[in-house]
């Protein structure tokens, strides 16, 4: 059996004089993954899908993605605002169906599980202990199945001091979660605007480049910067009894880009 998911983040769409970059820099990458020689199952874009929250940017939003011929599902992120994407999407596909911004998706050979990191006002993020007590039934019924779990926030510091003041504060929560099922293959996030991969609660924590800008390798404090560095998708794929991880380039020259 082959199974892949795509994995892209932090498109910050917005509207007036710089909506054409974000906007490009999302359809961009969704035609990239209809020119992979086997498309995915579905793509997962893990938050700040919008820049100010606004109703407009959601339309916009909306716009870039609505005739995309695959499954694609979408994650809050600290860019966000709650009640304004449930305004735009809710009850549709790109919401699970659903009229929450934490659900579940199943798919033939997975599952999706999308989680809310998102505090309003704060630029970090914390799911608390419904959302976690959620997470853990929804995990508990679907034994045996391979399972992401994606958020916008990493649940754990990665080397850049700036970004690691605003992760997710109840990561160690999560993570003793995680540690009691055995079948989440990969815990997705985006919010560092770089790839990033590390263990994590006995899985793989993988973070998306965005598909805009990506933040500049501040190690040693300071701020990272945005910068127009090259944009890429993850691939996760089911190669045998194993999932690896591939970066997908989206934004070179010679990229094929499908349209839709």
């Amino acid at each position: 059996m082959t199974a892949s998911l795509a994995h892209l983040s932090d498109p910050h769409i917005t509207t007036g004089p710089l909506a054409g970059a974000p906007a490009e820099g999302l359809y961009r990458a969704l035609g990239r993954l209809l020119t992979l020689d086997r498309r995915p199952d579905c793509v997962v874009i893990t938050g700040d899908l919008v820049d100010r929250g606004a109703r407009d940017e959601y339309r916009a939003l909306r716009e870039v993605i609505e005739r995309f011929p695959l499954p694609l599902h979408l994650v809050a992120g600290n860019h966000d605002d709650r009640e304004e994407l449930l305004a735009e999407f809710a009850g549709t596909g790109f919401l699970g169906e659903g009229d929450r911004t934490h659900y579940v998706v199943d798919h033939p050979s997975f599952a999706v599980v999308v989680l809310d990191s998102t505090v309003p006002g704060s630029p970090g993020g914390r799911l608390g202990p419904e959302q976690l007590e959620w997470l853990d039934e929804a995990l508990t019924r679907r034994p045996h199945t391979p399972v992401f779990v994606c958020l916008h926030h990493p649940p754990i510091a990665i080397g850049v001091p700036f970004l690691d003041g605003m992760c997710l504060d109840d990561g160690e929560d999560l993570a003793a979660v995680l540690t009691r099922h055995t079948d989440v293959v990969r815990v997705l996030a985006g919010h560092v605007h770089r790839p990033v991969t590390a263990g994590f609660a006995g899985t793989v924590l993988a973070t998306a480049s965005s598909t805009h800008l990506q933040s500049g390798l501040a190690l040693q404090g300071g701020v990272p910067h945005y910068l127009p560095e090259p944009a890429s998708a993850l691939l996760h794929l089911l190669s045998g009894q194993v999932w690896v991880t591939h970066t997908v380039p989206v934004s070179h020259a010679a990229a094929t880009i499908g349209c839709f």
